[in-house]
């Protein structure tokens, strides 16, 4: 799993920091934004790799999926996580690595 850290200026559609984390076909962007009061907020975002189409004309798409957290609700948030974490990790053990997905699909053209 790679994780990328950046600042993003103020100015760019609200978001105010964010970090991304690349794990297989999936990723997830860790954005913190800011509302129209001012008041900062967390908005975690899957996205996910779809391939569809048919073999000679295969296509790619992204599905997303959005959660919304405010400070009021981190701490809750964050022991259950932890909470489900470990007892994922009691029942099975650590994580094996998924295999990685390539970046790029190739397609071999003939004329």
């Amino acid at each position: 799993m790679k994780t990328e850290q950046k600042n993003i200026h103020e100015d760019e559609r609200d978001i105010i920091y964010s970090r991304t984390v690349k794990a297989g076909n999936r990723i997830y962007y860790i954005d913190v934004k800011k509302n129209r009061a001012g008041e900062l907020y967390l908005c975690i975002t899957e996205s996910k790799r779809q391939k569809g189409g048919d073999g000679d004309y295969p296509s790619v798409s992204y599905e997303k999926h959005k959660i919304f957290l405010f400070p009021e609700d981190f701490k809750k948030f964050t022991d259950n996580l932890q909470e489900a974490t470990r007892y994922i990790e009691e029942q099975q053990g650590n994580a094996t690595p998924r295999k990685e997905f390539p970046s790029e699909i190739q397609i071999d053209i003939e004329f």
